[in-house]
């Protein structure tokens, strides 16, 4: 049950950022095909756009919405939106985001900045925004996390402080929201199939590389999505998508030790360069 209401239903609005690709965008369908109403959000309109009509296409309701969660104020002009049409997000979905790699000693402060800027203050922003219409509704709010934010290996500091950061975030929310009538999900998926990967360290898109994690260890983004959903909708605290994320997290709460031993011995994580 969210917001005292059958999640199951259309009457259910769930607003989702970064909607435009990955992660965001099966969340979309997924919601979409448990009969949800979506609202989409992200800097890229076209294709917003494309994902809206293939929703519409199969008998579901999606709204487009340009914002940026880099933006103070963005998120609330989606949400201002939404009220003139007399719609309230019972779930919001803090999903945009992206990774910074490389060895802390070749990263620059702005790299960090940049990285915590969409990944840390983009969900406090997002949060902040979004906040009054989940009290009306006695929603949720959901904060895509990262098996990243229970382990960090090598070139992964900024990535992984981010996500340990949102995940402090989902702790203290849990007490802090509580009388607010609003609840908290986090998501820790492990390698999932998306664009991240493809991501360089500003942010740019490079579509056409290879990535590097190999197949057989990713999930079909399809595939998270329904774990993910599922999850949201059962009202979990947190859900950790994929089996070698629940073992990762498991032999770091468990074997700290052997996880640093490990995590050394994986070497270190590539991105494209910027173009």
């Amino acid at each position: 049950m969210i917001g005292g209401m059958n999640a199951s239903t259309s009457e259910s609005t769930v607003l989702i950022t970064g909607a435009s690709s990955g992660i965001g965008a099966a969340l979309a369908r997924e919601f979409s095909r448990r009969g949800h109403r979506v609202a989409l959000v992200a800097r890229r309109l076209e294709k917003l756009e494309v994902l809206a009509a293939e929703i519409r296409a199969a008998g579901g309701h999606a709204s487009v919405h340009r914002g940026d969660v880099t933006e103070d104020g963005s998120v609330s002009l989606v949400i201002q939106e939404l009220a003139g049409q007399g719609i309230a997000p019972d779930i919001v979905v803090a999903n945009a985001g992206f990774g910074v790699v490389g060895k802390a000693q070749d990263l620059t402060v702005e790299d960090y900045r940049r990285q915590f800027d969409t990944n840390v203050f983009g969900v406090i922003r997002t949060l902040h925004e979004t906040l009054p219409a989940l009290q009306r509704t006695r929603g949720r709010f959901v904060i895509m996390g990262s098996v990243a934010g229970h382990l960090s290996g090598a070139g992964s500091s900024a990535y992984s402080m981010s996500k340990f950061a949102v995940r402090a975030l989902a702790e203290s929310l849990h007490g802090d929201l509580h009388s607010a009538g609003v609840s908290c999900t986090l998501i820790s998926p492990g390698f999932v199939d998306s664009d991240i990967r493809r991501v360089d360290n500003r942010g740019g898109l490079h579509a056409g590389v290879k990535d590097p994690i190999p197949s057989w260890l990713r999930l079909r983004t399809d595939k998270a999505a329904r774990t993910m959903v599922r999850g949201i909708l059962r009202g979990k605290a947190e859900v950790i998508v994929t089996f070698h994320a629940r073992l990762l997290i498991f032999f770091v709460r468990h074997f700290p030790r052997f996880t640093r031993w490990m995590l050394l011995s994986g070497g270190q994580k590539t991105r494209p360069e910027p173009g």
